[in-house]
């Protein structure tokens, strides 16, 4: 034999994985990860509690109108007006999901298939604008209508998209005119 034969046969390959240690940390990974959902969950809780002075959501009326404008998109969540940040989560409002609005003259019907609908008294809108975010969601300018809208003592923010953006102006004109419409009745 020659002398590199005899040096590569004599050499044992190094363990690889320590397994016992490997398992530690995945075990340790996973109780780290359901620990920071916990308590994200707890926060969302809290969150609720916290808004409990929050009416319950109106009902649509027995008889709103024909409808003015529909439209389907998304629901990207409520946030105290003014402050984008500050997600209502009271009453299903913080619930991000699929949505069909219909605006009547009684109001603005939001149908969430998988979370709670809500119904927007015409007396109640107070503005309707494009912007860029809402709690959780940026986009570019104007990607998102936001309906501002009075509810016990708070003034909402509600944030939509549609799924054909070019939607959103004729939206927002629609709604200043009927609030305009609705102070001038006042």
């Amino acid at each position: 034999m020659t002398p590199v034969l005899l040096l590569a046969a004599g050499k044992e390959s190094a363990e690889v994985t320590d397994w016992a240690a490997r398992i530690g940390w995945v075990v340790g990974l996973a109780l780290f990860v359901a620990l920071v959902y916990w308590l994200m969950r707890e926060g969302w809780k809290w969150r609720g509690t916290l808004q409990g002075d929050l009416p319950e959501l109106p009902t649509v009326p027995d008889d709103p109108g024909p409808a003015r404008l529909t439209m389907s998109g998304r629901y990207h969540g409520s946030t105290t007006a003014g402050q984008w940040l500050d997600r209502i989560v009271a009453h299903g409002l913080g619930t991000r999901s699929r949505a069909e609005l219909t605006l009547t003259d009684a109001g603005l019907d939001v149908v969430r298939p998988g979370a709670n609908d809500f119904f927007v008294p015409a007396h109640a809108l107070r503005g309707a604008r494009l912007d860029k975010g809402i709690a959780g969601k940026v986009l570019t300018e104007g990607g998102l209508l936001i309906v501002t809208w009075a509810h016990g003592e708070r003034q909402i923010d509600s944030g939509f998209r549609s799924d054909h953006a070019a939607e959103h102006n004729a939206w927002a004109e629609a709604l200043n005119q009927m609030i305009n419409k609705t102070e001038g009745a006042r």
